[in-house]
């Protein structure tokens, strides 16, 4: 009914896990965890129930002893999942700082809710993946928490002699993933040599210490423009990274954490569309345009939409350049409408760039005040290569 990370393979727990499980294998910082398999959600789906039967939750309740009851991260590792073809990224539901048996069988019950998701199928269906299914069988993978000091994402190097790329943040992973923060970008040369550039980290997320779930907060104004990763734990990474990708056979999307100085890794996964080149130190279209970081390849002219919320949404149609604060998941939507996105927060590793990628469409990402600074309406020129936002010229 349930198996160990460990003797987990795609075939019974999904790409997500089973990768995990490959790392665990050999030895990488892999947090220690269980996998509920598809078979158990196929099992519930054709009683036509998705809650947790009661022996299923007996048996979530015998594992979680076995590893000391911890506060554990619920997420989703469904067969299309982490794919060559589609990362699916944000497209399926992760509950983080869950704990106990009962909590952890409706945190698995919203994974597998997710697997018939709206949003998910969209995703599929605009891709149109050979993989594409609009009800994946999905596994769940349960694993420890860890309470993160700094975490983000690595993109490994794609050719010979390309750059690792890595995004950090303090607290828990969810706000790089999500892009609700301007992370910190590294850039580490084949010859070993770093380039940074420090983000604005506003704020963080945290498991929460008085409930379920994580809870956010502000940074202190003098933690804002500190970087997160010293030259040591930058280099520590980038050689997991290069490790992880022989191990994988293929460059790689790698989630991971730091705490109390140690390195823990969290996902890895094919990296499936190429990330832009970070712009020169002193950008030539400086003053004339707006900048943040090139998150997708493209350069399109059309009508800004400025969106706050989803609310907003019914306003977007087909060739408008979404401009938004940040896009989380439930953004992706707008994806398959608009020409463009730019983003006021947000890093090129998070989810909503990955999908841009995905979905051919250009992006920036991390552009100061761009809700204020474009008028709604506004004709404008987005180059997604460049990290540029410009007016554009009749």
């Amino acid at each position: 009914m349930i198996t160990t990370l460990l003797d987990t393979s795609a075939d019974t727990g999904g790409a997500k896990a089973a990768a995990l499980a490959l790392l665990q294998r050999e030895g990488l910082p892999v947090p220690d965890g269980f996998v509920v398999p598809f078979a158990a959600y196929r099992t519930a789906r054709a009683d036509s129930v998705l809650p947790v039967a009661q022996g299923l939750q007996d048996a979530l309740a015998w594992h979680l002893a076995k590893m000391g009851d911890p506060p554990v991260a619920v997420r989703s590792s469904a067969a299309t999942e982490d794919v060559a073809c589609g990362s699916a990224a944000g497209q399926y539901e992760s509950v983080l700082g869950v704990r106990g048996a009962q909590a952890v069988a409706e945190a698995v019950r919203v994974c597998w809710a997710s697997s018939s998701s709206p949003r998910a199928a969209d995703y599929w269906n605009h891709l149109d993946a050979d993989t594409a299914d609009r009800e994946p069988d999905m596994a769940v993978l349960v694993q420890r928490l860890i309470d993160a000091d700094a975490s983000g994402v690595m993109f490994t190097p794609v050719q010979p002699g390309d750059s690792t790329r890595i995004e950090a943040s303090w607290g828990l992973g969810l706000s790089v993933v999500g892009g609700t923060v301007t992370p910190d970008t590294y850039e580490v040369a084949s010859d070993g040599g770093i380039r940074r550039t420090i983000g604005p980290k506003t704020t963080r997320l945290d498991r929460d210490r008085d409930g379920i779930g994580v809870a956010a907060r502000d940074v202190p104004q003098e933690q804002q423009t500190i970087p997160t990763l010293d030259d040591a734990a930058v280099t520590t990474l980038a050689g997991l990274g290069r490790r992880i990708a022989t191990l994988l056979d293929q460059p790689q999307d790698i989630e991971w954490a730091i705490a109390d100085k140690k390195v823990w890794i969290l996902q890895a996964r094919p990296i499936t569309a190429a990330l832009p080149s970070l712009p020169p130190r002193t950008p030539a279209a400086a003053g004339t345009s707006l900048i943040g970081t090139p998150g997708a390849h493209g350069v399109v002219t059309g009508i800004a939409r400025v969106l706050r919320g989803p609310s907003d949404f019914p306003r977007v149609e087909p060739g408008d350049i979404v401009i938004c604060p940040y896009t989380d998941p439930a953004w992706t939507p707008l994806f398959r409408v608009a020409a463009a996105v730019v983003t006021e927060i947000g890093g090129a590793l998070s989810h909503a760039a990955i999908v841009a990628r995905e979905h051919g469409i250009p992006a920036v990402l991390g552009v100061p005040q761009v809700t204020t600074r474009i008028k709604d309406a506004a004709r404008i020129t987005v180059n997604g290569t460049e990290g540029t936002v410009t007016a554009a010229q009749d």
